[in-house]
């Protein structure tokens, strides 16, 4: 049988069924549909990435500094039930050291005049009770008849190990000394409260080799007033220098950005983000040379800056209106402020090794101090990766539906060879070899593949719009749509294959005689 003929055959039973055929395309359908719109939404999730990075530096580091101490600390005055239990600690182990204390160093009881042991008044350990003295209580003299019994034939007795015993009670409290040690540094770090200031961006920029910038940044948030708005409304207001705008690859489309000048005289004037400013304004040609109230205060409008998605110092510029530093510290925070100093390397690839230097620079400032490191380029790599398992996620969904289909087809198939007994017995009567009857049931579940692929297809072209309205950016093209009417037509394949094969199997007498 030519294949003419073959592909004539399964028009004809497709043509003849054709809900059934639909039907039981319904799972190829959904799922070319999602490989469609998993590729899309995978592409259109790179590019999102992309762009945001695009116009800050890969190589941009944020440093901060997290104060863990107390709001509120203690006074050493007064009754320390801590230093109470060493104290009883210290009695019952062997002796009484000269730290050990019933109160801090400023309290009523003072251990210099009413219980010190290297004193001679109150409770002197020389006359009464001392653990060092050979008299009273010696715990290496207990009478003749311990010390010339058993303790003493014991130590006579076995000094090899008394000694091997000694070396190792001596090992671990050195370990446990260092491990003390160590703990006691880590309780010691970020126990002050540490401002970051230019004077740590100079050192920086001094020290660090192979880097292109640094700035130091602050943002708040606090009522806005003026413009368009009927009432106050909250914005993130961020205190930054003039080299801003240049570290941070900022543009503006209209006026000039903050200056030196105006930071040190604390002058109130702002620079607008793009999206603040049509909030408050309309446009950015209405914003410039206006007046706003910030906390009460008026700030004349000096700049607009142009549209950035990305994120600066953990400052998104486009929805934040910027100002001096010092007229932000003098007039809306005060000193209580947590400032971020970006550093921006000149190479990407020795990114690690100015994190290690910037450290080291801060740290040599800022005693008992552990300072916080991100970098734009571990952020990428996070959203890559966040990107790539929602991928992953999809394409599994795809595939279960995909599997779903197959099965679907498969099912059908087996009904539809039933269904044909009669006629596969005349085509094999008239010698129709059993290749020619395999191929014709794969081809026919092929062909409803094909159909359920270019439906999918087409669905998911009316479902992109659905998916960019809900926020969501879809990237489409021919590769995805290649991609998934291949995926459909091999499922199909592959499913129809033991369907066909027992098609062929078929004796042309039973075949025949089946109704």
């Amino acid at each position: 049988m030519r294949i003419s003929e073959l592909l004539r055959l399964v028009w004809m039973n497709i043509n003849q069924n054709k809900f059934k055929s639909i039907m039981t395309s319904i799972g190829i359908v959904v799922g070319a549909a999602t490989i469609v719109l998993v590729i899309g939404i995978g592409k259109g999730g790179q590019m999102d990435v992309a762009e945001q990075f695009a116009e800050l530096n890969a190589g941009a580091i944020d440093v901060s500094y997290e104060y863990e101490g107390e709001e509120e600390r203690s006074g050493g005055g007064g009754f320390s039930f801590g230093n109470i239990g060493r104290m009883f600690g210290n009695f019952f182990g062997g002796g009484a050291s000269a730290g050990g204390s019933l109160g801090g160093s400023s309290g009523n009881f003072n251990p210099g005049s009413g219980f010190d042991p290297g004193s001679g008044g109150g409770f002197d350990s020389g006359s009464g009770f001392n653990p060092g003295s050979s008299e009273d209580f010696d715990p290496g003299n207990r009478g003749d008849a311990e010390m010339n019994g058993t303790n003493k034939n014991n130590e006579n007795r076995f000094p090899a190990a008394e000694e091997a015993e000694a070396i190792q009670n001596s090992g671990q409290e050195a370990s446990e000394e260092q491990e003390s040690e160590t703990s006691a540094i880590e309780d010691r770090l970020n126990q002050e409260q540490v401002l970051l200031t230019e004077e740590d961006v100079e050192d920086i920029e001094w020290y660090v080799s192979g880097i292109s910038g640094a700035v130091i940044s602050y943002s708040t948030k606090t009522s806005v007033e003026g413009g368009n708005l009927t009432s106050a409304q909250t914005y993130t207001i961020a205190g930054v220098k003039e080299n801003f705008m240049e570290v941070s690859r900022l543009e503006l489309t209209d006026g000039e950005f903050l200056t030196e000048d105006e930071d040190e005289s604390c002058e109130r004037v702002c620079v607008l983000g793009a999206s603040a400013a049509k909030e408050l304004f309309g446009t950015a040609a209405d914003a410039l040379e206006q007046t706003i109230y910030i906390d009460d205060r008026t700030y004349t409008v000096t700049g607009i800056l142009k549209s950035s998605q990305t994120v600066v110092s953990g400052i998104s510029p486009d929805t934040s209106i910027l100002i001096p530093y010092e007229t932000g510290i003098k007039y809306i925070t005060g000193t209580e402020i947590d400032p971020v100093i970006t550093v921006i390397a000149e190479n990407v690839d020795v990114l690690d090794t100015v994190i290690e230097d910037v450290r080291t620079v801060l740290e040599e400032r800022h005693q008992n101090t552990r300072f916080t490191f991100e970098d734009s380029g571990s952020k990428m790599e996070a959203a890559r990766s966040s990107n790539k398992t929602l991928t992953l996620l999809l394409s599994a969904m795809a595939a279960i539906v995909f599997l779903v289909g197959g099965i679907g087809i498969m099912n059908v198939l087996f009904v539809s060879v039933r269904e044909r007994t009669n006629e596969i017995g005349i085509l094999k009567a008239i010698g129709t070899p059993r290749k020619n009857i395999l191929l014709e049931f794969l081809l026919e579940s092929a062909a409803i593949s094909l159909i359920g692929g270019m439906l999918g297809i087409g669905i998911s072209f009316l479902a992109i719009p659905l998916a960019e309205w809900m926020d969501v950016r879809v990237e489409s093209g021919v590769t995805a749509c290649l991609t998934a009417l291949g995926f459909a037509v091999l499922t199909g394949t592959v499913f129809g294959i033991y369907p066909a094969w027992k098609a062929s199997r078929l004796e042309p007498v039973d075949a025949l005689n089946a109704e």
